[in-house]
């Protein structure tokens, strides 16, 4: 179970930010940045589908959204003791995956709370949402080098005791 020195890791963690970062609450990059440009029926096309995303990502919260953080909480806190306290090298790649995607999960589900409660439209909504994927791409630029780095001493530290 050799994560941080296989290729299969580190293609997985890079299509995990990559798709994490190209549709922003349900929108396409593409499409927010004609709407942002064009206007018109992108806009349109734009409001509908964010707006389509956030009544649905809010009816799951208020329905379910406490179990689903317990839930969350639990599995990460279970893979974390996994991780860092029996230092099984495989639940820390995960821990390391997963915990700053489920952040950016949560800051999404504040920006579906935000757009909701302000009724964002138009150039509001396309500048929050070019905001937040902004956000999204710092988080995973950190997670990737945070990543990098806590493999590269895992790996480093292995083949030191292995010598």
């Amino acid at each position: 179970m050799r994560s941080f020195s296989s290729v299969w890791f580190w293609i997985v963690l890079a299509l995990a930010w990559s798709s994490a970062s190209q549709t922003i609450m349900g929108a396409p990059y593409d499409l927010i940045v004609k709407a942002r440009r064009k206007g018109g029926e992108a806009a349109e096309d734009l409001n509908t589908i964010v707006g389509i995303f956030v009544r649905r990502r809010l009816t799951v919260v208020r329905r379910a959204g406490h179990w689903v953080l317990g839930f969350q909480v639990m599995v990460l806190t279970a893979v974390c003791i996994m991780a860092f306290g029996q230092a099984i090298e495989f639940a820390q790649a995960l821990f390391l995956l997963f915990l700053p995607l489920v952040l950016t999960q949560f800051l999404a589900v504040r920006l579906a709370f935000r757009i909701e409660h302000d009724n964002m439209r138009d150039d509001r909504l396309q500048r929050a949402l070019l905001r937040h994927r902004l956000l999204v791409q710092l988080i995973g630029v950190v997670a990737i080098f945070v990543t990098a780095v806590w493999g590269m001493l895992h790996v480093m530290s292995a083949t030191v005791l292995s010598l």
